[in-house]
This record gives structure tokens, sequence and C-alpha cells, in this order.
């Protein structure tokens, strides 16, 4: 599988793939979809997201202490499932994510505080449907750090749909995660290749303590 991947990105740098957004000057954190649903063994749903989850606390305990904007996402529906569409038919166990049920819940490790934003949506991108791309435009942001899950699922669109509202698309690679190994690696080559840019966990956090020290630290911050 490594040789192969290796190839493939080497097949897509020669082929003028690859480049790089970069990070921008001002940062927002979006975490995707880590609620119970999805990494609690329970569900059908859920996957094993432990250490992308544990990654993902280390972004958001220093992404607190920057204050930068910090969303959330989840999934739910009515009960009876009307507001589903058609996505039930590919996915019947997204049943489970019912309003006010225990599994639309983000993760108690990862819970918001009140200053931040939970959106929820009904498919797989952040911005489908929702006023995300609104409130990151009212906040004047110009960079998303993604983390979350599923790499292949809602992690994806999200990343898509960001670099087509012109965001600068950060997803640290240990932070996201899905539930099968293949789809997750797949997809972090294709997200780099062509939407954002895949770094570590290391990156981010070396960008965001660089935030302390910022002469224009203030950009960095919502108006109050």
């Amino acid at each position: 599988m490594m040789e192969s991947y290796g190839k493939t990105r080497e097949l897509f740098v020669q082929r003028g793939f690859s480049g790089r957004v970069g990070f921008g000057a001002r940062p927002a954190l979006l975490i995707i979809d880590f609620i119970r649903g999805f990494t609690e063994r329970e569900s059908p749903l859920s996957g094993d997201l432990d250490s992308s989850v544990i990654s993902t606390q280390n972004i958001l305990r220093l992404a607190r202490e920057v204050s930068i904007p910090i969303y959330f996402t989840t999934v739910e529906y009515a009960p009876d499932m009307k507001d589903a569409g058609l996505f039930p038919l590919k996915i019947p166990s997204l049943q489970w994510l019912v309003q006010g049920s225990r599994w639309v819940e983000v993760d108690d490790r990862l819970a918001p505080q009140p200053d931040e934003i939970v959106v929820r949506k009904k498919y797989a991108s952040a911005f489908f449907g929702t006023d995300l791309a609104t409130s990151l435009a009212s906040k004047k942001i110009d960079t998303l750090i993604i983390t979350g899950c599923t790499t292949s699922g809602c992690v994806r669109a999200s990343v898509v749909d960001a670099l087509q509202h012109g965001f600068h698309a950060i997803i640290p690679a240990e932070a996201v995660g899905d539930r099968a190994q293949l789809s997750h690696e797949v997809s972090l080559l294709d997200l780099d290749t062509k939407y954002g840019d895949v770094v570590s966990v290391k990156d981010v956090l070396h960008y965001l303590d660089a935030l302390k020290d910022d002469p224009k630290s203030h950009q960095h911050r919502t108006p109050e």
C-alpha cells in the first residue's frame, strides 16, 4: 500500500498537482462530527477514532488559549427522517442520529464551550445547508484548520467546499480519522493533491503557538 501511495503521489506532483495553499492570517478551527454516534463503539456508525480525538484535543487546547474562533459540527435528523432526503438509502444507520439523542452530542473529550458554535447539518459538508460560510466571513476568517471524521466523507466534503469558498484548508493528518485505513489514506492523498494542505499536528501547533508572540495577534481574534 505505501509503495503504491508514494508512486501515486509522485505521479500527481509530476503533473502539476500538490501545490501549497499555506496558512493564512486569520484562522478558525473546524471540528467535523466528533460526536458520540461516531466515536462510541455501541453505534454502528463508529470507528476507532480515539487517537484522532486526542490529537484534536491538543489542537483545541491551544486554539482556545490563543482565542481563535472554534466551530463544531454534528449531524441530526427528525425522528421520522423526513429531513434526511435520500441519504438514509445509502446509509441506513443514520437513523441513529435523531435530534435530542445522545448520539448527536459532541464527544465529552472535546465538549464545546458556551462561546463556541455547533453547526447542525444534514449532509456531509459543513457548508451545505448551513450558515457556516456567512459566520466565517463575518469574522474575516481566511484559514480553516479542519479536524474530525470521516476523512473520506464529511471531512473531505468540507475541505472541498472550504476551497470553493476561498478558505485556506489545513488538514492535520493525525487529527482526522475514518472507519477504514484504506479510505483514510486515499482521501488524505486526494485532499493534499487537490484541495488543501495535509500537514502534521506539530505544524498546526507551531502555527497557533506563534500567534501568542505575533504583534498583530489581535487580527486573529473576533472583534468585540
